[in-house]
């Protein structure tokens, strides 16, 4: 199973606000060659660490194709860029955000890349709580938890709500 996150919390200029941008971003996958197996709710997120940031639109997709994990972060980083993406600073607002959290259960050495699994996913309720509507049989290849203990764990710590379709934008 190959899973990624996405999230912005700043309009991008060609696809507008962020939930729109990510339609366009798992569009962008699907038109790479990469199917796009299941795909959870938007949510909306707190910046973490907290911040005077917008909000975070967040989701967690599983997908299937991808060659390898460095081709596959080569192609996220190439959507990223295509829409907008600058990297001014760490944890910075953002108009597209894709990140590799896991592939197939791969760690990686000490010196590859990417770093698999995502360094910070069992930190990441945003993360979390979309994983476990996508995948929620995953486990942390490295401490064999299952989403949704780490679910437990972060629950009182971050804001995750899920969006509606009448929500206001």
């Amino acid at each position: 199973m190959i899973l990624i996150a996405l999230g912005a919390n700043l309009p991008s200029a060609e696809f507008g606000e962020p939930r729109r941008t990510l339609e366009a971003a798992l569009t962008a996958i699907s038109q790479a060659g990469i199917v796009v197996c299941r795909r959870s709710s938007l949510y909306r997120s707190r910046p973490v660490p907290p911040s005077g940031q917008p909000w975070f639109v967040n989701a967690v997709a599983a997908l299937a194709g991808a060659r390898d994990p460095a081709a596959l972060m080569t192609l996220l980083h190439t959507i990223e860029d295509r829409f907008g993406r600058t990297r001014s600073a760490v944890n910075a607002a953002r108009v597209v955000d894709l990140d590799l959290l896991d592939y197939d259960g791969r760690v990686s050495a000490p010196d590859d890349w990417p770093v698999l699994p995502h360094p910070l996913i069992a930190e990441r309720a945003f993360v979390i709580v979309p994983l476990v509507e996508v995948a929620p049989q995953w486990r942390h290849p490295v401490t064999g938890n299952s989403a949704a203990d780490l679910l437990v764990d972060l629950a009182d710590q971050q804001a995750v709500h899920r969006m509606g379709e009448d929500e206001p934008r």
